[in-house]
């Protein structure tokens, strides 16, 4: 009698455990399940706040614009403008792309409109109101020390 009780409690503690673990696996999907759910919703409301940043370029025809050289430059030129230009837009296309036309060579190309930016025409300094700076150290000569 004894070992049928014996025999009985162990097959008991083996289905609670099983009971337990299928309870814990269940669980653990809950939470992987919730965890899915509030990446997702994050997601959402990080992509919504980034397109609300972006700010939508309208370009019309006979604007002014300068066009980002993506060229590979050499060390020495890092402090020159990346941007050329101007250029004269001569057409709109659906989804963001324009044609410039370059005004010295007159010739037209289709650009993205992402690698375009407006052109915003200052006052020029005229040869009264400029003043250069040398940056180069003078060069003693020879004889003088």
């Amino acid at each position: 009698m004894e070992l049928e009780h014996r025999a009985y409690w162990a097959v008991k503690q083996c289905n609670l455990a099983y009971d337990q673990r299928k309870f814990q696996l269940q669980e653990l999907d809950e939470l992987r399940l919730e965890a899915y759910e509030n990446s997702r919703n994050y997601k959402q409301k990080v992509k919504q706040f980034h397109d609300q940043q972006i700010l939508r370029k309208e370009f019309r025809v006979d604007q002014k614009v300068l066009m980002f050289n993506s060229r590979l430059k050499l060390i020495a030129a890092k402090l020159r403008s990346r941007w050329d230009g101007p250029f004269v837009i001569t057409n709109v296309f659906l989804y963001g792309a324009v044609e410039p036309k370059d005004e010295y060579t007159k010739s037209t190309f289709q650009v993205n409109g992402h690698q375009i930016k407006l052109f915003h025409e200052g006052l020029t300094p005229t040869t009264g109101n400029l003043e250069t700076i040398s940056l180069i150290e003078p060069t003693q000569l020879d004889g003088a020390h």
